[in-house]
């Protein structure tokens, strides 16, 4: 019962080590549908990313990175500024 339990706790906890980011970046300077379609494209280009999405209205970008990897708020920073973007805030979730 104890080996159950044990295994149980770390097929859990490495679940969790591998589980996927879910990033929202506040964004100034997004006015209209090819800002977003620019924004997604760059994004999805990169390897960890696994979606990306566009929220004009809420000035939100929200990425959800592969299983196991993440993308740095440096990286992100960097793609956005390049495109023109100023970001105002990085937030993460699990």
């Amino acid at each position: 019962m104890k080996n159950y339990l044990l295994t149980l706790v770390v097929i859990f906890g490495l679940t969790a080590a591998v589980s996927a980011d879910t990033i929202k970046a506040t964004v100034n300077g997004m006015v209209c549908g090819f800002c977003a379609t620019g924004i997604e494209k760059t994004f999805k280009a990169q390897p960890e990313v696994k979606t990306v999405d566009v929220d004009l209205e809420n000035k939100l970008v929200t990425i959800q990175t592969k299983q196991g990897q993440t993308l740095q708020d440096s990286k992100i920073k960097k793609l956005l500024g390049n495109a023109g973007y100023s970001v105002v805030a990085v937030a993460r979730q699990k």
